[in-house]
């Protein structure tokens, strides 16, 4: 009998050594571990996806099945909800971006994730999949400068339709942390419903939000319509002045999505076409900002050709864009024209 349950016991640690997923059953994910491991997660969506894109506008929840494979071959596998979200993609792209509810009586090791967005491909195209990974990389590029930004994880997405009627295929994809938790990191709590303008938040912290997005050539944002922005505040302040926090930038000259086109107010004909949408500030105010951006240029451009996802063609496009930003920043005269004689009044 000792003998028969040492052999038990052996297959038990034999399996768990296998598959590391089982070693610890119930074991919930570290939802802020999540996004600061840098390596791809493996990601299978399984549901009625002929009815998620037929039915889009809807923005109804339904059943899925997620499996998530982590680089250490961990893998968990739930039930959770997922709907439709956003606009424009929503509108005109093959697969609609996804919200995944992982907040479910049926997902309990998922359930901290809370609700994530999937941002996707507009397109199942090779070049759709390297926007994708552009738009991430711009992200990562915000991560550089502030903490008071979203983390985004790399995952490669497997689609799977329950009715067969959506073919399958595999592209990259990448998901973008839950603003509470994004919040929570800075000891922050988000802020709704108030309306404020751009000069109304943070005033060092719209600086260089406005120039990130002047850098990015995003022109798709707005404070006051809370457009493409969160804003946040300190827990222990209510009465603090809110911090402005950008998203969704794949509007951006960066990206250059063969979709992308500037407000039509804005003058521009291309979003590679840069315009400055921050207010004017003063030569000593955009310096420690222009300095800040200097100073992570070259961890910039490592990141960018370091990043085996992107073809050499898509880098070289990227860090061209990127190059006219520094062009700028490498001269005080460009700088007060961009920032100061260029910058909106109203």
């Amino acid at each position: 009998m000792k003998k028969l349950l040492s052999y038990s016991t052996l297959a038990v640690v034999l399996l768990m050594n296998l598959h590391p997923a089982l070693a610890q059953p119930g074991k919930k994910i570290d939802s802020t571990k999540l996004f600061v491991d840098e390596e791809p997660l493996e990601l299978t969506l399984t549901s009625d996806l002929k009815n998620l894109m037929s039915k889009r506008e809807q923005k109804a929840y339904q059943p899925a099945t997620v499996e998530i494979r982590f680089p250490d071959s961990s893998t968990y596998k739930e039930e959770i909800r997922i709907q439709t979200r956003g606009k424009f993609r929503l509108e005109n792209c093959y697969m609609p971006p996804i919200y995944l509810n992982f907040r479910n009586p049926s997902s309990p090791q998922l359930h901290c994730l809370g609700k994530l967005k999937l941002v996707v491909g507009c397109a199942v195209g090779s070049d759709d999949e390297q926007l994708i990974i552009k738009e991430y990389m711009a992200y990562k590029i915000y991560n550089m400068l502030t903490p008071k930004s979203f983390r985004v994880r790399l995952v490669r997405i497997s689609y799977d339709d329950t009715k067969g009627k959506v073919k399958k295929y595999t592209q990259y994809g990448f998901l973008l942390e839950d603003v509470d938790d994004m919040a929570a990191r800075n000891k922050c709590i988000e802020v709704e419903n108030i309306k404020y303008n751009s000069e109304s938040t943070d005033r060092e912290q719209m600086t260089l939000v406005a120039i990130f997005e002047y850098m990015i050539g995003n022109s798709d944002w707005s404070v006051p319509a809370y457009h493409n922005i969160k804003l946040m505040r300190p827990v222990s302040e209510p009465q603090a002045i809110p911090i402005a926090v950008p998203y969704d930038l794949n509007h951006s000259g960066i990206v250059n999505a063969s979709y992308a086109a500037p407000p039509e107010e804005l003058g521009i004909e291309k979003v590679t076409d840069r315009v400055y949408r921050g207010f004017p500030r003063t030569m000593e105010e955009l310096e420690p900002v222009v300095n800040l951006y200097k100073e992570k240029k070259n961890d910039i451009w490592s990141m960018v050709n370091n990043c085996v996802w992107l073809s050499s063609k898509y880098k070289k496009e990227l860090l061209n864009f990127l190059d006219g930003f520094y062009r700028t920043l490498g001269n005080k005269n460009s700088v007060k024209t961009a920032f100061i004689d260029n910058a909106r009044t109203q």
